[in-house]
Formats: structure tokens, sequence, C-alpha cells
């Protein structure tokens, strides 16, 4: 699996701590993971766009990936807090995750392109079924199974998203479950 760049969380803003908490009340409800990445991303929604959300070193770029800068991991394990930023023509390979995660993005756009997995004989194949942009301001959410993807900077500038996944990434090393390198068709 290749390495994405993970940077350490550094200094936080109020309106960040803000949203930690929310994110917590929501995920203290204790309900299914659905319904709590749907209403983790409304918590995320608000916040998005604003000046005062994250420092300077959490925007950062990385020249050759796109870059993770985890900026909160709940001491339980029950979730963390991702800044995905992502240069023109960075990408992810297919993959799913190993928890539910709800995503917004802060600036720019992604397009994100999602696949089903479909038995063929003795093997499976992917198939994309949906074709998505992903605009500033914008939210998703999703719960395994069926949340294969792959998601890519196509446009010129800087984009940058918020991510938040039922999981301590930080202990895992990594918030994706499987890469897929199947042949993927439409």
């Amino acid at each position: 699996m290749t390495t994405t760049p993970v940077a350490a969380a550094g200094p936080t803003t109020a309106r960040l701590r803000a949203l930690v908490t929310a994110v917590r009340e929501t995920v203290d409800r204790g309900l299914a993971p659905e319904p709590t990445s749907r209403l983790v991303a409304e918590r995320i929604a608000p916040h998005l766009g604003a000046p005062d959300l994250l420092t300077p070193e959490q925007c950062e770029p990385d020249p050759v990936h796109y870059r993770q800068h985890v900026l909160h991991a709940e001491p339980d394990g029950s979730f963390s807090v991702v800044a995905i930023v992502w240069l023109p023509g960075q990408s992810t390979p297919i993959h799913d995750h190993v928890s539910w995660c709800a995503a917004g993005v802060h600036r720019g756009e992604e397009h994100e392109r999602r696949y089903q997995l479909v038995p063929d004989g003795t093997s499976a194949r992917l198939v994309a079924t949906e074709d998505v942009v992903n605009r500033a301001g914008e939210v998703a959410a999703f719960a395994p199974p069926g949340d294969i993807h792959s998601v890519r900077n196509s446009g010129d500038g800087t984009a940058l998203s918020l991510h938040v996944y039922g999981a301590d990434i930080t202990r895992l090393g990594t918030s994706v479950r499987r890469l897929y390198r199947l042949p993927a068709g439409r």
C-alpha cells in the first residue's frame, strides 16, 4: 500500500475545538454507523470555508502525495478529525474504509468516483456507479460496506477537505481498510 504523509496536529483553533466537541456529543449518542456519519456531516457543514477553522500549517500540501493532517484523535479511539490537502492532480487509489466517515470540502473541489464490487464467476470486478463533484461547503457521509471510491483533485488549485473517521487513525496508521486492484469498468 502506498503511504501518504501524515502530519502532526500541532495547535488547534477555537473553531476546530468547537467542532470536536460537537462531533464528540454526536458520537457519544451511540447510534449505528450510518446515522452517526450523517449527523457528523451535519456538524462539519457550518465550519467549512471558515477562515478560522485551520492554522496555516494545517493547510500545507505535500508536493508528491495528498497530505493528511491529523487534527484530533479522541482518547477513547472513537473518532479522528483529519484535514486532507490535495494539489492539482493528486488522487487516492480505489479504496474503502475501516469505519464510517463524514467529509466536507473546505476549499476547492474534489472529484469522487464511487464503485460497487460485483461477483464475476470465481472472482469479482469493480463497476463505477457514480461520479460526484464535491464542491466547497458540501458534505458527504458513508459507512461500510459499500464505501468503495477514489478521490482526485482535478481542479487547477489546491483543494482541502475535512474528514471525520469513526476510528483512531493514529493508532491504526490509516483510515483505509482495503485497496482495490481489481478491474474497474463502467
